[in-house]
């Protein structure tokens, strides 16, 4: 018997994928339900983390076999489930036939009960961009409604069974609803994160965290008592048989506010979720996290706090992120000056003594005096010359910027006392050197400006700093002592 050529769609999860796909839950002492649990790998996993119970389903009978002694199996077609079958579970992981996987992940949800959490992993053209059919766009409206998918990429290449395809990780959070709804979402005795220091920015105490949460909470429950009176009051003033273009000249509800004067209609789900958003940007604010984040980064952060937007905004969640940034906040600085290095080499060959901006790998150092073109701005709309020195509203400032706030990470320098270089710049003239941040600095009326590190120690350190990230050997004639 070959369990691999006898079933197509038989694919076991690598140990690291499940650690990917499992990165930010909890499984201990929950009960987890494995839909196409093949010979285990999964069931191992979680008993390896303390799930109190694992069941499972499996079609193919030599599976059933192995899985034997390691979980309940408790059907073989997991597509033949009731929501009854699974009102006990507290979690669903699973790595469906991909041949099948939108429609195991859809049913998987369907059932869930709620409060329940969904893993999965599923064909990665399912989730992107692009062409998609009727069932594509309902699955992918399913995601963004109540979850997140990120790629895994060909996370089978080296797996007991290879696939190049490219893999999906999807989680969707099945909501609660009535008083239940927010059970476990705040707790007591958390200690606070305090006023940081280190790498540690910004000040988040638990006062402020079960404030935000209580917040959410009551809001929420207070938007399906106004709803549901509106909803009343509607139907109430429409006067049956009055016809569907004959409507009350007033309509309650909730919509959402724009610019474009363009109203829609919010549902318990969506008010959820655009609340959640709020408060994921209040809790990076108070954090000051934007302060230290490049461009790059800011955008990062962007796209994460789209995602946690369908998370249960619960107290250990947050708690949760902020530990993760915390953790791996020295990372994002170092990765920021790796972005502020490949920034200076971008604009000159002679910026670097490599000699060749595109040189990406070789032993190289930015030079103590860089040239930044598309930065000033010499003349006003009628061809006029400023008497004064100006920087373009979208030129490269902010990426010199991005610079700064890098050197302050590796110097311990507190940005928010340098200043911006458009006022100082501002207090110049052309062709004139003036001090900003790390820097001498001149602007030309062409648009170019010239920079050069003042501290023979910053600059040292600065180019010293990213050769240690990326593993290179400065030049011995270079090397700083």
């Amino acid at each position: 018997m070959n369990i691999f050529t006898e079933n197509p769609d038989f694919y076991p999860t690598p140990a690291d994928v499940i650690e990917r796909m499992m990165e930010d839950e909890t499984v201990a002492d929950k009960v987890v339900l494995e839909p196409s649990a093949g010979k285990g790998n999964i069931v191992d996993w979680l008993h390896s983390r303390g799930a109190s119970q694992v069941v499972a389903c499996e079609k193919d009978p030599n599976l059933r076999a192995i899985l034997q002694g390691k979980c309940e199996v408790i059907a073989d077609d997991f597509l033949t489930l009731r929501a009854e079958d699974v009102s006990h579970v507290d979690m669903i992981v699973m790595n469906p036939p991909f041949s099948s996987d939108m429609r195991h992940i859809t049913h998987a949800f369907d059932i869930a009960p709620a409060g329940c959490t969904v893993v999965a992993l599923c064909n990665y053209s399912h989730t992107s961009r692009g062409f998609a059919n009727d069932t594509e766009m309902a699955f992918r409206q399913l995601i963004e409604d109540h979850g997140y998918t990120e790629s895994l990429g060909q996370c089978f290449g080296r797996s007991e069974r290879s696939t190049d395809v490219y893999v999906s990780l999807v989680k969707l959070y099945k909501p609660g609803r009535g008083a239940s709804e927010f059970d476990g979402y705040l707790f007591d005795g958390a200690p606070d994160l305090g006023a940081g220091g280190g790498d540690r920015p910004g000040v988040m105490s638990y006062d402020f965290i079960r404030d935000i949460v209580t917040r959410y909470c009551r809001a929420v429950a207070a938007f399906d008592e106004v709803k549901a009176k509106a909803d009343e009051i509607n139907a109430l003033a429409q006067f049956p048989g009055a016809g569907c273009h004959d409507t009350p000249p007033i309509q309650f509800k909730a919509v959402k506010t724009g610019s474009d004067r363009h109203f829609e209609s919010i549902s318990h789900d969506r008010y959820k979720k655009e609340l959640q958003k709020y408060f994921w940007r209040v809790i990076f604010s108070k954090m000051e996290l934007e302060k230290y984040a490049t461009k790059q980064l800011r955008e990062q952060i962007n796209r994460f706090v789209e995602r946690q937007q369908n998370v249960p905004f619960s107290m250990k969640n947050i708690y949760r992120v902020i530990d993760i940034i915390f953790q791996t906040n020295g990372q994002r600085m170092q990765n920021a000056l790796c972005e502020a290095f490949d920034t200076i080499c971008s604009f000159s060959a002679e910026n670097s003594t490599a000699g060749e901006k595109w040189k990406t790998n070789s032993n190289y150092m930015v030079n103590r005096k860089f040239i930044v073109p598309y930065i000033a701005d010499g003349y006003d709309f009628m061809g006029n010359a400023r008497p004064r020195v100006e920087l373009r509203l979208w030129g490269n400032a902010e990426l010199i910027d991005d610079v700064a706030k890098a050197l302050c990470f590796i110097t311990g320098t507190r940005y928010e006392e340098l200043g911006s270089l458009r006022d100082a710049a501002s207090r110049s003239s052309w062709g004139q050197w003036f001090h900003w941040s790390f820097f001498r600095c001149k602007a030309f009326k062409k648009g170019t400006m010239h920079f050069e590190f003042i501290s023979e120690e910053v600059w040292a350190r600065f180019n010293q700093a990213v050769a240690s990230v990326r593993g290179w050997e400065l030049p011995q004639t270079r090397r700083a002592a």
